[in-house]
């Protein structure tokens, strides 16, 4: 994989929307801006950042012309997304993305972002799973904004205070990082922008999911051949998921479903729609010890 290059201070961060609307978004972004700013960098907020259109952040013209645009502008260094919901997938077949990766540019999201980790990270170049511009609107801890600027920097050393995922399955792997949300990752299999998981750690989470459909999506991704040479999992979170109707745990689902695969496997890793996030390269290398429940990255930006 390729790497996109760090970004210094001075550096100009461009704010997008490929997703879902956000409401009262000057108000929602002033914490993450006023961060960006305070150390060192530069942003610019895109035309249809604060976009509406239906349940979305403008039309799929208006939202795929920002994000191509903000690769495409030379006097632009690294993207980041306002916020997810719905909407990524409208864009593939509106966007050059063998041109977006060619970019070298880091790119930064979560959520209905991972439609577009998938589709840039099968082009070769390493993208972010992190907070993004709105996520601060929240306070969190603080470790979870030094994670995510240290990142920024290219630096993803665990943080000393964030917590340590469960042990599922014992043992150690190594592979590059990749995955995201559960939903867009079954979402893409059988499309051009499925998941390419095979000797690589995979990463797994979601949010607002019945249980019957994480062990419907688990299911589909097994029979579908996706975790075929998955060398670990990470899962973190199926956040706002019991309590849905159904008794059965949603790690109960995932421990029947994944553990027969016998691979390094950890639950609950600090990932995703939780409050405190790790920010994590997808493309880059790393050690899972899923007895310690550490992951390590073996390599930097």
């Amino acid at each position: 994989m390729r790497h996109p290059s760090p970004l210094r201070p001075g550096a100009t961060i461009a704010l997008v929307s490929p997703s879902s609307k956000i409401e009262n978004g000057p108000e929602k972004t002033k914490t993450a801006i006023n961060v960006l700013t305070g150390a060192g960098y530069r942003v610019r907020v895109m035309p249809n950042a604060f976009g509406r259109w239906r349940y979305m952040a403008g039309t799929d013209e208006e939202r795929a012309g920002d994000l191509q645009s903000a690769f495409d502008d030379p006097s632009i260094d690294g993207v980041m997304c306002v916020r997810g919901g719905y909407g990524c997938a409208r864009l593939l077949k509106h966007l050059d993305i063998a041109r977006i990766a060619a970019s070298g540019k880091l790119f930064i999201g979560y959520s209905d972002i991972t439609a577009l980790h998938l589709a840039i990270n099968n082009e070769g170049l390493t993208t972010l799973h992190g907070p993004m511009a709105a996520s601060f609107h929240e306070k969190r801890d603080t470790w979870v904004m030094a994670s995510w600027l240290a990142a920024l920097r290219g630096d993803f050393s665990t943080p000393l205070d964030a917590p340590k995922a469960k042990t599922l399955v014992p043992g150690i792997a190594e592979g590059e990082l990749i995955g995201g949300c559960l939903t867009l990752i079954a979402d893409a299999a059988g499309t051009p922008w499925q998941i390419n998981a095979t000797g690589r750690l995979m990463l797994l989470e979601d949010v607002g999911e019945e249980a019957y459909r994480i062990d419907a999506m688990l299911t589909h991704l097994l029979n579908a051949g996706a975790f075929d040479g998955v060398t670990g999992l990470v899962i973190g979170e199926m956040t706002d998921t019991d309590g849905k109707g159904e008794p059965t745990s949603w790690r109960e689902i995932v421990k029947e479903r994944l553990e027969p695969l016998g691979i390094p496997t950890v639950i609950d890793f600090p990932c995703g729609h939780v409050k405190n996030v790790r920010t994590l390269g997808l493309g880059l290398r790393a050690k899972l010890d899923a007895e310690q429940g550490t992951l390590t990255f073996l390599e930097n930006l």
